[in-house]
């Protein structure tokens, strides 16, 4: 069974997309340096935006060898590298640490409770194998 053709979008629509795609891919970098913001979802997620709005986009995207491998996993199996789960984990602890220090007291507890649930969520995910 072949999968069904991509329906052709409309230039604004496709647009649209790119314009998110590229916004979550450049949250994702970001993401690399600042501790509190993820950078695997945002490049999932900009993915799924390229898929809807560039072939070439995406096709670069997937061909990207820091990015790509782990865009294949997810689709392929919903699966993490293990080092992205490992890294993530330490950077979510050490973003908590420090927004429990820095923020007033009502509030301190709210990104640490976030990043757990985050945290088991990606506990829970099939861990990718190594390439």
């Amino acid at each position: 069974m072949t999968p069904a053709p991509v329906p052709h979008r409309p230039l604004w629509q496709r647009a649209g997309w790119t314009a998110a795609g590229a916004a979550s891919l450049a949250l994702g970098v970001l993401g690399i340096f600042l501790p509190l913001l993820p950078t695997t979802p945002f490049v999932l997620l900009a993915a799924f935006c390229f898929s809807r709005g560039s072939d070439r986009v995406e096709a670069w995207l997937l061909a990207h060898p820091r990015f790509g491998p782990m865009v294949a996993d997810w689709r392929a199996r919903r699966a993490i590298p293990m080092r992205a789960k490992q890294l993530a984990w330490v950077m979510m602890a050490l973003g908590s640490s420090w927004s429990w220090w820095v923020m007033p007291s009502p509030w301190r507890w709210l990104p640490p409770l976030i990043c757990l649930i985050v945290a088991t969520w990606m506990w829970r995910l099939p861990t990718a194998e190594p390439r």
